[in-house]
């Protein structure tokens, strides 16, 4: 796997995964790779630092927990309204309720909800396609 920073022609700035530099350019020249935050897919790779290691002892880490900034903030609560008012939340119940849907015992739908990360994983190997959310769920109060 390699990361790139990439760029948008709105001037946005994001990082993706991709399983090497040549299925970057592929997926690039058909216009797949897209920017999170507006949709453009007139990309660039955008400049990145190198990541050198040193024997010499680390600096301290920069926090964990950093403000999104707020291009970023509001893509996911915009995202996070879409997902609550199109899926169905299924709650802890998510594998199976996936599962159902994939193997045809349930009608085709969207849903979100919970799953560890070990059913994630044998979601995936059984070909069922699932992905992480950007947000966690709300807590009653």
């Amino acid at each position: 796997m390699i990361v790139f920073d990439l760029k948008c022609s709105g001037g946005h700035v994001f990082e993706a995964w991709f399983a090497s530099s040549s299925a970057y350019e592929e997926q690039r020249a058909r216009d797949i790779v897209s920017c999170p935050i507006c949709g453009a897919t007139d990309i660039t790779k955008a400049p990145m630092a190198p990541n050198i290691s040193t024997s010499r002892a680390e600096a301290p880490a920069a926090s964990a927990v950093e403000v999104a900034p707020p291009q970023l903030q509001t893509f996911l609560e915009n995202l996070r309204a879409k997902v609550e008012s199109e899926f169905d939340y299924v709650g802890d119940r998510f594998a199976e309720e996936a599962r159902k849907i994939h193997y045809g015992e349930s009608d085709a739908r969207p849903i979100y909800g919970e799953a560890t990360g070990d059913e994630s994983r044998e979601l995936r190997e059984e070909g069922v396609e699932v992905l992480p959310l950007p947000f966690t769920r709300k807590h009653d109060a």
